[in-house]
């Protein structure tokens, strides 16, 4: 009899391990480290991340690199560059009019004269210590996850303006996947968009995996579909189905939030996405009171760190088979015992 409650044990905690949900630094280990920088990924890794995430954007000679947004006056140092001064300019992107400094205005060359900088310095203070990153390519961001045995969550930033200015990234983006031999649906990559026509180009020409990203509200910017609220119902999901392998919605569409920021009871979503056939990869976990549930906050001081774990179990509890978080050491710990 103890054997048989030892195997069956044994094959629980499995089954617990087996099911966990997948890891992926949220642009490296972003709350410990400047984001997008080759730091904040070695650490992701140290910690246990399955996967990193870059979001992708072009260069001027149509080179690849990771950065929040291809706008950098706020995460690197170009405006201490008086040489660059006279690339300072004005553009609008999605409908958003922004002023300052843009990847695809600066050869790769000339961004790796750059250095990366926090860009939440008010709530990360201490990362503004790493004040000597240099921006880091695709290539170099695949070569050390390669190095690890581990995966990349590629996300394509702005899809349809890069294109309307002659520099679309889903090809390259394939192509610099294939130079290191990832092609095949089993590799470990994803290609994410929160658009949509993009990635129904991307099923006709790649295996590798596809992910519909989710916004709470609005719609995406290609008119893609009418809103990102009508692609959360059944029929919605149906058709993601049919050009992506997974969704990947914001934290509020799993668990709603009231106005003074106290959970709600959570949607059907995951049930609804996995009776679809798509995986669910959840985003962005973050450690600090500003963004977490009331119910899991631990002090009045916005940058302190609250029961983030807790969150983290409460979303695996519910299915999920991945998530986006800044802090992929606390997620691996949070997920290391068996979920009750």
């Amino acid at each position: 009899m103890k054997l048989i409650l030892a195997i069956l044990l044994a094959m629980s905690l499995a089954t617990s391990a087996a099911a966990r949900p997948f890891v992926i630094g949220h642009r490296g280990a972003s709350g410990e480290r400047p984001e997008h920088t080759i730091a904040a990924y070695t650490l992701a890794f140290d910690q246990g991340a399955d996967f990193i995430e870059p979001d992708v954007v072009p260069t001027k000679d149509h080179q690849l690199v990771a950065r929040h947004e291809n706008e950098i006056s706020g995460t690197t140092d170009v405006a201490e560059h008086p040489e660059f001064a006279n690339r300072r300019t004005t553009k609008t992107i999605d409908g958003q009019t922004l002023t300052g400094w843009f990847t695809e205005n600066f050869t790769l060359a000339e961004l790796k004269t750059l250095r990366a900088r926090e860009r939440l310095p008010q709530l990360r203070p201490a990362n503004a210590a790493y004040a000597d990153e240099r921006i880091v390519t695709l290539d170099e961001l695949i070569a050390l996850a390669k190095s690890r045995g581990k995966g990349v969550v590629a996300e394509i930033k702005h899809s349809s303006y890069f294109a309307s200015i002659g520099l679309p990234l889903e090809a390259k983006l394939v192509e610099t996947f294939a130079r290191h031999g990832w092609t095949r649906a089993e590799d470990p990559i994803w290609i994410e968009s929160f658009e949509v026509q993009n990635l129904k180009v991307l099923r006709q020409a790649t295996k590798l995996k596809l992910v519909q990203l989710l916004e709470e509200k609005g719609a995406p910017a290609d008119g893609g579909a009418k809103s990102y609220a009508a692609m959360i119902t059944p029929a919605g999901l149906k058709a993601i189905a049919a050009y992506a392998d997974g969704i990947g919605p914001a934290k509020a569409l799993i668990f709603p939030r009231d106005g003074e920021g106290h959970l709600l009871p959570p949607t059907s979503l995951v049930a609804d996405a996995h009776a679809a056939g798509l995986k669910v990869i959840v985003w962005t976990f973050r450690a600090e009171n500003v963004f977490l549930p009331a119910e899991l906050r631990d002090g009045a001081d916005p940058r302190a760190h609250g029961k983030a774990g807790e969150e983290v179990r409460m979303f695996a509890r519910q299915g999920i088979d991945g998530l986006f978080t800044d802090f992929p050491g606390a997620a691996v710990e949070a997920l290391s015992s068996p979920l009750p």
